[in-house]
């Protein structure tokens, strides 16, 4: 049986995502030995694997290693076991770690470094019947020193890249990830690198991980997608095995929140994360030019602060574009400039934009980048309430000779704007409207219903 059927066959069967971390800390290889043994005794009936730790048993020598192979042949044979031993190195080194874990230990998987590259892991992955979880987001604190090290050119982090690189290695579906779940966000970033891995997610439990958020943003569409570990919060507990079903209750019931939500596309869920993480939306009481004070404030200048946001946000905006019949795009200055820049690159469309203020010097031009007569404009602006300034910026198209049908714009604050621009000939296309951003913030915990209700009452007034 293939590694990617056999985990989800022990899920589906045992109706659990729980994985028994196996970290026995104790002072001989027997007291390892017999820690281990108690755990699994106690979790196997809430538990879909098992994962024992390598370290822990090797520090006891050749004794220790015995008492590892003891633990795994204890291990119910319907039930993975996943062995951390976080290995990689040249191919020669790798064969001989494969043999050992797999052929020798007995182990259905391993989870293993990236830091390589694929190659050097390719004894582990060629084994169909076996799999690997590769460290990508770690849920130690030190991960970010490496991890989230953004990559040029708006690549997004490396943890990212990794995610995306380590998926594409084996043909056999048995390449998982590892993202902790002390970064939920980071988690629904490795989901959408890697729409159908298997993540195990760490750090539930001892290290405050948060398990609904953890689910939430790994899950899949199937239900399944995520094994989440817990170790030393099993092994600590009073009663082991009541420990183990109340975290085996706790994610049946993240699963069963998460799959009972109104279906949200990923790409909102993802542009609602975003938008939180590099503070374009903030929440408080904030005066506005006018005097008013409102309890939202949406700065989307900052996507410049995070280049692969600001590329989904491209890609968000090239999904809308695609369909549409347009010669050129043009971004209305001068938050929308950046965004029109990257959408131009996504896309492949010439840009131009129109001047706030025309030069009186040099060429005057009321309209910057080459543009003929007759030619069709799609034009672009971060978002929009009434509507207003977008009617300013197509006049200046009009008196060009250029025409706009389309205007689209990342945030609808829906606030009128569409019956307004649909009157001066300008379909409205929005990526998001707030609304259904407010929507996804509470339902992830972002903010509050009582937040959600004090902007809904501001937008409508």
């Amino acid at each position: 049986m293939r590694f990617a059927d056999f985990l989800t066959a022990a899920c589906r069967t045992r109706d659990s995502v729980l994985c028994v971390g196996l970290d026995p800390r104790a002072d001989s290889a027997s007291a390892a030995r017999d820690e281990a043994l108690r755990l699994i005794a106690a979790a196997a009936p809430f538990a879909a694997a098992f994962k024992p730790n390598y370290a822990f048993f090797e520090a006891f020598g050749a004794d220790g290693i015995a008492a590892l192979q003891a633990v795994i042949r204890a291990i119910p044979p319907h039930l993975p076991v996943i062995l951390d031993a976080k290995r990689g190195d040249i191919a020669e080194t790798s064969d001989a770690s494969a043999r050992g874990l797999f052929d020798v230990l007995g182990a259905h998987a391993v989870t293993v470094s990236p830091y390589m590259g694929g190659e050097s892991l390719r004894p582990f992955w060629t084994r169909e019947d076996r799999g690997i979880f590769v460290l990508c987001k770690t849920s130690n604190p030190g991960a970010a020193e490496f991890q989230e090290l953004p990559l040029a050119g708006g690549q997004g982090a490396l943890f990212e890249t990794v995610a995306a690189h380590a998926v594409q290695w084996s043909p056999h579906d048995n390449v998982g990830l590892v993202a902790g779940s002390t970064d939920p966000a980071a988690i629904a970033r490795v989901r959408a690198c890697a729409p159908g891995a298997w993540l195990l997610v760490p750090g539930i439990g001892a290290q405050g991980g948060d398990l609904e958020r953890s689910v939430a943003a790994g899950l899949r569409a199937d239900g399944l997608g995520v094994l989440v570990n817990a170790s030393r919060s099993i092994a600590g507990a009073a009663d082991p095995g009541a420990e183990a079903r109340r975290l085996r209750d706790a994610l049946n019931a993240a699963r069963s929140a998460a799959a009972s939500r109104t279906t949200v596309d990923t790409s909102l869920r993802t542009l609602a994360r975003d938008l939180i993480a590099t503070g374009c939306a903030r929440f408080g009481a904030f005066t506005l030019k006018s005097g008013e004070v409102s309890p939202i404030y949406l700065d989307l200048r900052r996507l410049i602060n995070d280049p692969a946001v600001l590329r989904r946000v491209a890609r968000a905006y090239a999904r809308l574009l695609a369909p549409l019949r347009f010669d050129r795009i043009a971004g209305i200055p001068y938050a929308a400039l950046p965004i029109a820049t990257a959408i131009s690159l996504e896309g492949g469309w010439p840009l131009i934009y129109p001047r706030r203020e025309v030069k009186e010097y040099g060429t005057r031009a009321a309209i910057e980048g080459a543009h003929e007569s007759g030619e069709t404009i799609a034009i672009i602006d971060d978002l929009v309430t009434t509507g207003g300034s977008k009617i300013e910026t197509l006049h200046k198209l009009q008196a060009a000779g250029l025409v706009a049908r389309d205007i689209v714009v990342l945030i609808d604050r829906d606030q009128g704007a569409r019956e307004v621009l649909a009157a001066e000939g300008l379909t409205l296309h929005a990526v998001a409207t707030l609304p259904a951003l407010l929507d996804v913030w509470v339902d992830e915990g972002a903010i509050s219903a009582e937040q959600r209700a004090r902007v809904l009452d501001y937008l409508a007034r």
